[in-house]
């Protein structure tokens, strides 16, 4: 696995690039901005993308997605729960920021749905909380996760948005991303990567 990361500079939001490396087939999980510049390393690197990954449908980190989806002609994946989101200029929070667009997603990906590419495999978790169809993407073989807003380093996601709720993501990070190894490696959708190990002892938010 070879992983590129893209930060977007106005909200500080993680666009991960996950290469296999033998094929250099790729899926791009959570196109927020920068559709140029993501586009122009797919070409300078000749990266095959197969697949357009979305954690979930929020405006930041879905905004480039249909500059990929263009450029590539690679398939939009999202979470089963999310296709409201994905519709709605009002869920995904696209209207409150002055550009609304909506999500023509082509999969919705049910709970330990697998997805493979080259050598490498992911499984689908499911992990409503910070919207109602959030999602992770767990390879397991190499011990990485990609957890979106779900969880991040010594925090959670928020709850205050259309769809959000305290109790469905508190039960998802406790009753599914915690009982993964503690030296699984996570990396979220804004911020610093973890470990599940050290979120278990550290993050003040999860009790």
């Amino acid at each position: 696995m070879r992983l590129k990361q893209f930060v977007s500079p106005d909200m500080g939001e993680n666009c991960y690039f996950v290469i296999d490396e033998e094929t250099n087939k790729a899926i791009v999980i959570d196109p927020g901005a920068q559709g140029e510049k993501l586009c122009s390393v797919i070409d300078a690197e000749e990266i095959t993308v197969v697949a357009i990954c979305l954690t979930h449908c929020h405006f930041d980190h879905a905004g480039a997605v249909m500059d990929i989806k263009r450029h590539t002609n690679a398939p939009i994946f999202i979470c089963k729960g999310e296709e409201e989101t994905a519709g709605s200029t009002v869920y995904n929070l696209s209207a409150m920021f002055g550009r609304p667009f909506t999500i023509p997603y082509d999969r919705v990906l049910e709970e330990g749905e697998k997805f493979s590419f080259g050598s490498l495999v992911f499984s689908t978790i499911l992990t409503p909380g910070h919207t109602p169809g959030g999602g992770c993407f767990y390879f397991e073989k190499e011990g990485v996760l990609f957890s979106g807003d779900t969880l991040f380093c010594m925090s959670v996601g928020r709850t205050d948005f259309p769809g959000g709720s305290v109790s469905q993501l508190t039960d998802s990070i406790k009753n599914k991303l915690f009982t993964l190894p503690d030296n699984t490696r996570v990396y979220s959708g804004h911020g610093n990567d973890t470990t599940i190990g050290f979120e278990k002892e550290h993050n003040s938010f999860i009790y």
